[in-house]
């Protein structure tokens, strides 16, 4: 196998390159806002061994530990090739791990009424998503109030398919990133708890015979997040343009208040299924 050089970016050999499939549901045609990238000859790397043809569907947790694997073996990379995973099967493991009780989004959908055709609506939406079409629904915005009961905290509530589609990529892209985060992180990490993080700082600090401990805040990160910054850190590992091109739409999608819809230059909404990865991204990796 021929290794790639420093710099270059990394496509695994057989994993399928995402084109221009054509929705066949409501979402209409491509936009011309909405291209689908091009991409040249790259390097690449096997996903389950050597084999030609279409790949297999197979299980969810194997994809993803096959993108963690790569993810560990190439440290520098950036994967131009990931949303081929992304299938019917994949989707319909998004859409079991998505709460089927939580506040409804602007479109007033409900898990019950997107069950009557789920199978459907998931082929859909996966087609939306590959071909460029989906456009991402600007998110309700709630308040809630914070700890101190004085102030509240902005919460972005996203559509139910809006959901499942943030889930979708978050499986694709959590393992990907997971090898690059710092063991003593935890914060919106997958198998990881507030009081795993609070035992390894009372062990930290009795090593140490005592010490001071700091809290801080960063006050309205969501809201202030330079979304710019945020695609720099993303593209050291992802050039996918399937996922770029979808964490773009919903950094875009607008926030709606007492029914006005507004499009805020800064920021991420909180509320939204992938935002705890992007933030974890923007503040764990280096430029």
């Amino acid at each position: 196998m021929v290794r790639p050089n420093e710099g270059d970016e990394v496509r695994p050999e057989g994993w399928q390159e995402v084109g221009a499939s054509h929705s066949t549901c409501e979402a209409g045609e491509r936009t011309r806002a909405d291209p689908v990238e091009g991409r040249g000859s790259q390097m690449m790397e096997p996903l389950e061994g050597n084999r030609t043809g279409a790949q297999e569907p197979g299980a969810v947790s194997t994809k993803q530990q096959r993108i963690a694997q790569l993810g560990a073996r190439y440290p520098s990379r950036a994967f131009t090739s990931l949303a081929h995973v992304m299938d019917l099967e994949w989707m319909r493991e998004a859409y079991r791990r998505t709460r089927k009780d939580a506040a409804v989004g602007v479109d007033g959908q409900t898990a019950e009424h997107y069950e009557r055709d789920l199978e459907g609506n998931l082929r859909c939406l996966l087609e939306r998503a590959k071909a460029g079409t989906y456009l991402a629904p600007p998110v309700r915005r709630v308040h809630i109030p914070k700890g101190d009961g004085k102030t509240t905290r902005p919460i972005g509530v996203p559509t139910l398919e809006d959901k499942v589609l943030q889930r979708a990529v978050t499986m694709v892209l959590e393992p990907l990133f997971e090898q690059d985060f710092l063991d003593c992180s935890f914060g919106f990490r997958p198998r990881r708890s507030a009081h795993q993080a609070l035992d390894v700082l009372w062990q930290s600090t009795m090593a140490m015979g005592g010490g001071w401990v700091i809290e801080l805040d960063i006050q309205s990160f969501f809201d202030t997040l330079d979304r710019s910054q945020l695609r720099v850190f993303i593209k050291q590992r992802v050039r996918d343009g399937v996922l770029c091109r979808l964490i773009d739409k919903w950094l875009k999608a607008g926030v709606m208040e007492q029914g006005k819809v507004t499009f805020p230059e800064a920021g991420s909404p909180q509320g939204g299924v992938v935002t705890p990865l992007t933030q974890k991204v923007i503040s764990s990796l280096r430029c």
